[in-house]
């Protein structure tokens, strides 16, 4: 299905080459403010980068409807995005000779000869568009609460950044164009993509997102648990191959005594953790503490190098270079998607557990 969340519900609609790409959301609390400036901001966010991404630019400019003097109205949110800087006939080749790494051949058989191939049909990062948008207007519900969602890009390539920041310096991140937390970091990042271009290749990285203001409690057991939600909605972004909350598959290596966050009272009299290497989540549910989650972007799988595939019309192998316009690393422009879907998880959670209203 191409709708997400219980309470508050996003639907998909659209194609990367379609006249025109959108959600719906329904259930949003009327009175609920959109402010389109803020949209606009993050959709920036989610553009290329001059010089580096895909030369596919489009104005993004949203359409919005069940909105009145700036709030919902209690109707459903319509958004939606026109297409107008697309080259289908790059695909066409792209039919009978599915891309490695792309969602090609598993759509072939499961849609046939009705796949839409063009730009990815509706497997495109171009549909996190909307998403971007849906999740601006969730900001709009967490901010009463004092919610907020930031992000970082941790590592492109071999460039890491080891540095712990607080949740409240992320912000720095949305004046640098990679998203890194310094000029430094960027440049270093910015080499890696650049190298990895000049050789008709692609370099992959890691979004880290936290979460702060999150009620103690938040989340609802067995099944729909807040670090569940939160990995399934990511898990729907073109190029997200893994998530870890804390420290994931490091407390595999750890003891007891070493991985649990011990409880302190703080001097405001509430109660804190020493650490947090549960990222913000026990039993399904939030822990108090900052909601802490990296999300790992494979390299983009649209490369000019020469690369083995089939040819499915003369069932032989074949090899193929992929044309058309494309990024040698998507991880920045993923940073603000994962945001989106994360704050979007968040509301849908306050409205189910009672939070809200």
């Amino acid at each position: 299905m191409n709708t997400i969340g219980s309470a508050v519900r996003v639907t998909l609609f659209g194609a990367s080459h379609d006249s025109r790409i959108g959600c719906v959301i329904d259930g949003i609390p009327a009175g609920t403010p959109v402010d389109t400036g803020k949209i606009e901001a993050d959709l920036a966010l989610r553009k290329p980068v001059p010089g580096i991404g895909t030369p596919r630019v489009e104005a993004d400019a949203p359409e919005i409807s069940g909105v009145v003097n700036g709030c919902t109205t209690g109707a459903p949110l319509a958004i939606t995005f026109a297409n107008t800087n697309t080259k289908s006939s790059d695909y066409e080749a792209l039919r009978k000779m599915p891309r490695p790494g792309h969602a090609d051949y598993p759509a072939v058989c499961k849609y046939g000869a009705s796949h839409d191939i063009r730009g990815g049909g509706m497997f495109s990062g171009r549909m996190t568009t909307p998403l971007v948008a849906a999740g601006t207007v969730m900001r709009g519900m967490l901010e009463p609460f004092g919610i907020t969602v930031g992000s970082y890009v941790s590592r492109i390539g071999r460039v890491e950044d080891t540095a712990e920041y607080a949740p409240a310096a992320l912000s720095a991140s949305r004046t640098n164009p990679l998203r890194a937390m310094s000029e430094e970091l960027e440049g270093l990042m910015r080499e890696e993509i650049l190298a990895a271009k000049a050789d008709g290749d692609s370099v992959g990285g890691v979004v880290r997102c936290m979460g702060t203001g999150l009620p103690a409690g938040l989340g609802e057991p067995f099944f729909d648990t807040l670090d569940g939600e939160v990995a399934k909605a990511v898990f729907a972004i073109p190029g997200v191959k893994g998530v870890m909350f804390g420290a994931g598959f490091a407390a595999a290596a750890s003891r007891g005594s070493e991985n649990n966050d011990f409880y302190r009272m703080g001097g405001d009299g509430a109660v804190q953790t020493l650490t947090n290497h549960a990222g913000g989540v026990l039993g399904g549910m939030a822990s108090g503490q900052t909601l802490d989650f990296s999300v790992a972007f494979k390299p983009t799988p649209s490369i000019a190098r020469p690369q083995q595939t089939v040819n499915l019309e003369e069932r032989e192998n074949a090899e193929l270079s992929v044309q058309g316009r494309h990024d040698p690393c998507i991880a920045n422009r993923g940073a603000i998607v994962v945001e989106a879907m994360t704050a979007l998880v968040i509301a849908d959670l306050l409205i189910r557990g009672g939070y809200y209203g």
